[in-house]
This record gives structure tokens, C-alpha cells and sequence, in this order.
């Protein structure tokens, strides 16, 4: 497997790489959507920048993220342009190995952490075999498309040393034309806290934390943040997912909450400075 470890300046110089090298199907677009995909017990995001280049961002833990894509896509359309995987655990990664089978796939971005589940072997070999480069990324690092920018704000070393995983997600931050979305994998309430402490996650669109977990998505965060759109990803589950103090939490702050488990995929658009959702994609 080819692993490409990147600082902010090396990522920068190979923005051509990744976007002109990886880039596919791109055509001229007014829009940007991204969609919330309905993957169970699981986080699954597709983001289609203007231009038409795709990322999905995790996968679930099985099939459901090809189904998905599937109502999305042209029957023609099998490339996606990056994928990225926020932490090693199956209700993050295990669709990919399906997606790989169906899909070629320019480059995956990961944080670097290995995990010895044969799930995640198994991927890295599917990896190996279909010669996916791997871009292993980290706090700091950005990738630029035209007017839209995503910027890594976790993990550091530090984040990465910790006993959790979760504490090691990548938390990605999207910028674009009247848009600001955070995706936050499953980082917990501590980790929000030390975000705050470095960055302005003033934002409209939010990916919620760990499934609507009562130890992440804490108030100190929201009030800070004040996401118009609250998106949380979940399934059926045993841990009480989606909590009832997250979702007063998100009230508190005025956000419109939708949920993967009641709404089904969520697909939002930007467009013309307006920023929709809908819920009955066909």
C-alpha cells in the first residue's frame, strides 16, 4: 500500500495531484449537495463540490453506503474522486469494502491509525491490490478545489495518543460559497473543547458526534457554534442513540435536527446563497 505522510505544504503542492490527476467526471456546476446517507448504525457523508468532484467521508458498517450512492449516482457514474476515513472502527470504514468493488476511487485520506479487526485488514488489502494511494493527513493540513476548502482540525499527536480512537477522528471542516460544515467522526466533548479553544467553528451545517453520544456534542461547543442544521447519523442501536440530552442540547440552540434513523438519507444544497434540505430523495 503506498502511504503518503503530508505536512500543510507538501498537501498544498499536491493539490494538482489530487485534483487533476484524481478527478474524473468534473463538469461545471451551480451548486454544492451534500448527503447524509442512511447507512444504519453509522456515519456516511458524500459531498459534491460545484464542480462535480466527489467525497465520501466513512462508509458504515457494511453494503448500505453502495445502495446509497446508487440512488445518487448515473448508472454510468463508478468514480468517486477521494474517500476519506475518519477512524479505524467498522461503523466508519466497512462499507468501503463493498464501495471498492463497485467503484474505482482516486485517493483515500486517513488519519493513521491502524487496527488489527480483519475488517480493516481486509480493506487495506483491497487498498494494496486496486494501488489506492493513501494520503495519511492530520491537523493542519487543507485541500483547496476551486472556491471550496476543506481544512483538518484533528488529530494532532497528541490526539492520536490517546486511548480512545474516538479522540482521533478526523474533524474536517468545509468551506465553500455560503456554506460551513464541520464533520466531527466521533471526537468527544474534551476534544470539541480543545477545537474551541483553536478555532472559529462558527458554522451552518453540522455533522453531530458519535451518533448523538450524551459525551460528545457538548453545550460549550454549540453555543459557539450555532449550527443552523444538525445532522445525526444513526440506526437502530443497544447505547441510546441518539440521547435525549443531545437533542436538547441542539434545541437549546435553535438547530433543526434531522436524523438518518427518522428521515432516511438527508441530502442539503447551496445554492444562489441558500442553503436547503431535503429528506425525500428519489
Amino acid at each position: 500500500m503506498r502511504y503518503l505522510s503530508l505536512t500543510f505544504l507538501l498537501l498544498i503542492g499536491l493539490n494538482y495531484f489530487v485534483w487533476e490527476l484524481i478527478l474524473g467526471n468534473s463538469f461545471s456546476g451551480e451548486q454544492m449537495e451534500v448527503y447524509f446517507l442512511d447507512v444504519g448504525q453509522g456515519d456516511s457523508e458524500l459531498i459534491i463540490l460545484p464542480d462535480g468532484a466527489k467525497i465520501v467521508i466513512d462508509s458504515g458498517p457494511g453494503k448500505g453506503v453502495s445502495f446509497e450512492l446508487g440512488e445518487i449516482f448515473s448508472p454510468i457514474d463508478r468514480y468517486i474522486d477521494l474517500i476519506a476515513i475518519t477512524h479505524a472502527q467498522k461503523d466508519h470504514f466497512g462499507g468501503f469494502i463493498d464501495l471498492l468493488s463497485r467503484y474505482r476511487v482516486g485517493a483515500v485520506l486517513w488519519n493513521g491509525e491502524d487496527s488489527l479487526s480483519e475488517e480493516w485488514l481486509a480493506l487495506k488489502n483491497l487498498l494494496l491490490e486496486k494501488e489506492v494511494p493513501i494520503l495519511k493527513i492530520k491537523e493542519g493540513d487543507k485541500i483547496k478545489q476551486g472556491e471550496t476548502t476543506i481544512s483538518i482540525l484533528n488529530p494532532n499527536k497528541e490526539m492520536l495518543d490517546k486511548p480512545n480512537a474516538n479522540e482521533g477522528s478526523l474533524v474536517m471542516m468545509l468551506e465553500g460559497e455560503n456554506i460551513k460544515a464541520l464533520f466531527t467522526g466521533d471526537v468527544s466533548i474534551d476534544t470539541e473543547n480543545v477545537l474551541l479553544d483553536k478555532y472559529d467553528l462558527n458554522i451552518d451545517l453540522l455533522k453531530v458526534a458519535h451518533h448523538g453520544s450524551k459525551y460528545s456534542t457538548g453545550i460549550s461547543f454549540l453555543e459557539k457554534a450555532t449550527p443552523a442544521i444538525s445532522i445525526i447519523e444513526v440506526g437502530g442501536n443497544r447505547y441510546g442513540h441518539p440521547t435525549a440530552a443531545v437533542l436538547q442540547r441542539l434545541q437549546m440552540v435553535g438547530s433543526s435536527i434531522y436524523r438518518t434513523d427518522k428521515n432516511g438519507t438527508i441530502k442539503v444544497v447551496v445554492r444562489d446563497g441558500v442553503m436547503g434540505v431535503k429528506v425525500d430523495i428519489e
